[in-house]
């Protein structure tokens, strides 16, 4: 599904090259759910940006389902991959503070030019999946932080995406509520969905099937894991 091949990240600070990425190789096959840590600037944003199709190697090879990422890709070109292939998950939630919890799920179609009613629909069915279409009709701000995160996830499931990118998804969650989204991204990846999570929490990271450990923009670690299936 994902496949890496040396690659490199450099960014201009004054007059020196910041080496960020050094070298990654990494192949993530569908159906895997891989955490991605490390602490501070060892490259794990740099990294996730790169998945994201939202930045560009200076070196290597990124292949997304087969079909190459070019660094040279019309900002049209990324959104439309983007659309086809991602599905974004983050820790601030990013919801539209003036559209409803519908509205939010929905949105992503409006962007794949699908109709209002088919759209309206789709997002009602994810909202069910999350348990919140009892709040399709609540703002932002009616919603807890859990609630807000269930909104997010089904936003990014709704396009059908193949692989679901979550960048510190529980960061700003209670514990209890951290378990609950855990929960629920294991049972999406237990139907198929390629998940990837970068996460700085040994707990969320121990529930994924592999944990890929950054360090100074090298993978230092690649382990699979016994995974801790909640219940």
């Amino acid at each position: 599904m994902i496949s890496l091949k040396n690659i490199h990240k450099y960014y201009d600070i004054g007059h020196n090259k910041l080496h960020v990425l050094k070298g990654i190789n990494l192949e993530i096959e569908e159906g895997e759910m891989v955490a991605i840590m490390g602490s501070s600037g060892s490259g794990k944003s740099t990294l996730l940006n790169i998945l994201g199709i939202l930045d560009y190697a200076d070196e290597g090879e990124y292949l997304l389902d087969g079909v190459k990422i070019e660094k040279d890709l019309s900002e049209s070109k990324a959104a439309d991959y983007r659309n086809k292939f991602l599905g974004f998950v983050f820790q601030s939630f990013n919801l539209i503070s003036f559209k409803n919890a519908m509205e939010n799920v929905a949105l992503p179609l409006y962007y794949q030019k699908v109709k209002r009613s088919q759209r309206n629909s789709r997002a009602m069915e994810y909202l069910e999946r999350v348990g919140l279409d009892d709040r399709a009709d609540h703002m932002p701000n009616e919603l807890s932080g859990g609630q807000k995160q269930r909104v997010a996830i089904a936003r990014a499931l709704v396009t059908h995406p193949k692989v679901i990118l979550a960048d510190e998804p529980t960061g700003a969650l209670d514990s209890q509520t951290t378990y609950d989204v855990i929960k629920f991204l294991q049972k999406i990846n237990n139907e198929g969905k390629t998940i990837l999570i970068v996460t700085h929490e040994p707990e969320v990271a121990k529930q994924c099937k592999r944990v890929v450990h950054l360090k100074d923009g090298i993978i230092e670690r690649d382990e699979f894991i016994n995974q801790e299936v909640l219940v």
